[in-house]
């Protein structure tokens, strides 16, 4: 089959990004057997831009997107690879474990996840701290570097994000931290449910640059080797993120017996 036959209708990026999603996640679905099946490494940027005639622009955020979705999961420096289960898997099976997008509808659904992450990560960051390698340290830069460049550049930077955490669960060296982060995803980022087009307003922008902060708090400890300081940064750093998304959380009520004056907040 010509591929190429999938078509993308000329548009905005954004348009066009969400056909490359269409096309990518269908092949997904069909190729349990094929080239696109679970583990099988996804097309280059450059292949993927050659066929469907987009910018890399457009291939990167589809491939996003699928990231969000839980389709595709990128090992940094390796590639691409299909992380979904095609139709036809085994319905009788045991099912996996994952949190799908309907379990992150609700503010108080993105808070149960961190207090969920910040009892994974924190001890993953203390093991990391003991274990890790100069490979991983050198990918936990490169996380940080794509972070800060992502930020400058006006985006949310969630790829770079969950790719730092998901680098530092590799280098506990226990393979079963990466595979629960990678069955999670990127959807587990609390970014992830926010507009990716969306410009950043200042006060999200000094946000950001306190959350790249406290990355480097981590990372520094992990790479002078100092376990309990890694521990404590991670969950500084997830503590600090649910802590805001509880705040965000909370109803505003105006109490009873207060008028509502100018810029008073009306209860949702």
């Amino acid at each position: 089959m010509n591929t190429r036959q999938t078509a993308l209708a000329p548009g905005r990026p954004r348009t066009l990004a969400a056909g490359l999603v269409a096309a990518l996640s269908e092949r997904i679905r069909r190729g349990r057997r094929g080239p696109l099946a679970a583990g099988h490494k996804l097309p280059t940027e450059a292949a993927l831009m050659a066929e469907f005639g987009v910018s890399r622009t457009v291939v990167r955020e589809a491939i996003s997107r699928l990231q969000a979705a839980g389709l595709v999961e990128t090992r940094h420096g390796i590639g691409t690879f299909v992380a979904g289960v095609g139709e036809g898997s085994d319905a009788g099976g045991p099912r996996a474990f994952r949190i799908g997008p309907e379990q992150l509808a609700t503010l108080q659904d993105v808070v149960a996840v961190l207090e969920l992450r910040i009892g994974v990560e924190t001890e993953a960051a203390s093991l990391a701290a003991q274990r890790r390698s100069d490979d991983n340290l050198r990918a936990m830069r490169q996380a940080l570097a794509d972070f800060a460049a992502a930020v400058e550049a006006g985006g949310d930077a969630v790829g770079p994000d969950f790719e730092l955490h998901r680098e530092i669960a590799r280098a506990t060296q226990n393979g079963h931290f990466a595979e629960l982060l990678g069955t999670l995803g990127q959807r587990i980022i609390p970014r992830a449910r926010l507009d990716p087009a969306a410009a950043l307003s200042p006060e999200r922008l000094a946000y950001l640059k306190r959350v790249h902060g406290e990355h480097e708090s981590i990372v520094d400890a992990i790479a002078a080797r100092d376990s309990d300081a890694a521990r404590a940064a991670m969950r500084t750093h997830l503590a600090n993120s649910r802590e805001r998304r509880r705040r965000e959380a909370l109803p505003l009520v105006v109490p009873p017996g207060t008028a509502r004056g100018p810029g008073r907040p009306v209860v949702r």
